[in-house]
């Protein structure tokens, strides 16, 4: 083989390693779509303004006392628009990695009980 050749090859070796990463990170999966009860009739700086209250909490009592707030301001927010919003939000919404989300038993994951019904 020449050293043409060789180079050659190399070279798109090398120019494969580093593009197929930096390709396989555009493709990566969204985000899991928004968990804030009514974001949806909320602006970019409402919902950051309450991540950031909710992360400013030091107990679940006073999360779950923000929550309650922030879903009857939403609620109030709804009616005055016309939209339907169901009275409560769904279980788990807003509440992160809270029960029944994690990776332990019959959460989802990958171990005995993960995966269910398949």
């Amino acid at each position: 083989m020449s050293t043409s050749r060789s180079t050659s090859r190399f070279l798109l070796a090398l120019i494969m390693a580093v593009a197929l990463p930096a390709m396989a990170q555009d493709r990566s999966p969204q985000r899991e779509p928004e968990r804030i009860y009514g974001s949806q009739l909320m602006t970019e700086q409402e919902r950051n303004e309450y991540r950031q209250q909710m992360r400013s909490k030091r107990t679940e009592q006073e999360r779950e006392a923000l929550r309650q707030e922030h879903h009857q301001r939403m609620v109030e927010r709804a009616r005055e628009r016309g939209i339907q919003m169901p009275d409560e939000p769904p279980q788990g919404a807003g509440r992160g990695m809270g029960p029944g989300g994690g990776m332990g038993p019959g959460g989802g994951g990958m171990g005995p009980g993960g995966a269910r019904g398949r």
